[in-house]
């Protein structure tokens, strides 16, 4: 008898030859990158492309996002990424999903409860959550989705405080969302705090980022959760961070980045890392993609390239530590 993954494989054949078309099937662990922006402040990107986290190379394309997001959010489960929220041409509340193991254009998913951006995804095997962003102004709101089910939004509860450009990974148990821009006087955010995925209600405090920021990125093992990157004001930084997810307290050192980096995004396997593009220097745009192993402490090694340089992106992957 097939495995409940095979028989997602053969869905995803049959819906495809149903459209005329001949699928990639993709196996082992996969990393999607979704959206983002070519230039700094620039149009929204449709495009998906993935890598498979344990080799070293180059992004390939995936397939396209049902519109162009940027600063958008996404999790995923073992069979579906979800990606949700945009900044241009205007604010949006669409989710969309793929399904991981048939490369192809995004499907839509529903709604979030607030159209926003500047928010961030992280999931159980089952249940994905959509933390903070801004509309008008930067919001507190946690939204869940069932990821097998299609269908809008549900309200979840509220992050410590209203917060845009935040980040977030996972346990299989806790969802943990950190740092983040508060522009109603808070500024940078060095706040850790979490949530039990598989209830509801608002996040607890956790702890302290080693330093307050915004537009970083994040990914986990089933133990430990890393933060890479992001803005200080006035400066981008290398600096990487980790947890352990399982308990409270600050964040530790763990290495740096390849270089200064902000508005980059993650995802990872149960052992390695990775992070891809992002702004560096004075408003340049890159198309680096770097790993750690998240065991370990350490800097980032060069994994490979995204198709483009490419900022405010989003990264899910089906072998994360929430899974």
């Amino acid at each position: 008898m097939p495995s409940y993954s095979g028989i997602w494989n053969l869905v995803a054949v049959f819906q495809a030859v149903g459209q005329g078309l001949w699928p990639v099937i993709l196996t082992g662990n996969v990393g999607l990158f979704g959206g983002g922006s070519l230039t700094v402040s620039g149009a929204s990107i449709n495009v998906i492309q993935y890598v498979t986290i344990s080799t070293l190379g180059n992004a390939t394309d995936f397939g396209d996002l049902i519109q162009g997001q940027n600063r958008l959010g996404a999790c995923a489960s073992s069979q579906r990424g979800v990606f949700a929220g945009n900044q241009f041409s205007a604010v949006s509340n669409v989710i969309d999903y793929v399904t991981i193991a048939s490369a192809g254009n995004a499907i839509d998913f529903g709604d979030l409860t607030v159209a926003r951006y500047g928010l961030a995804g992280c999931a159980s095997s089952t249940r994905g959550l959509f933390g903070g962003g801004f509309t008008t102004v930067e919001v507190n709101v946690i939204d869940y989705i069932t990821i097998a089910t299609t269908g809008n939004a549900t309200d979840f509860g509220d992050i410590l405080a209203v917060l845009r450009n935040i980040s977030s990974c996972s346990s299989s148990t806790r969802g943990i969302f950190a740092g983040g821009f508060s522009s109603g006087g808070g500024g940078q955010s060095n706040v850790i705090q979490y949530v039990t995925i598989a209830s509801v209600g608002n996040s607890i405090d956790f702890g302290d980022l080693t330093i307050a920021r915004q537009g970083l990125a994040a990914c986990s093992s089933s133990t430990r959760g890393i933060f890479g990157g992001g803005d200080a004001n006035p400066t981008k930084q290398n600096v990487i961070d980790y947890i352990t997810i399982a308990t409270t307290g600050n964040a530790v050192d763990f290495g740096d980045l390849l270089q200064d980096t902000t508005n980059l995004s993650a995802c990872s396997s149960t052992t390695r890392g990775l992070f891809g593009g992002g702004q560096v220097g004075t408003n340049t745009v890159i198309n680096v993609i770097q790993y750690v192993t998240i065991a370990s402490t350490g800097n980032a090694i060069d994994f490979g390239d995204l198709l483009s340089a490419t900022e405010v992106l989003a990264g899910c992957s089906n072998a994360h530590g929430g899974l």
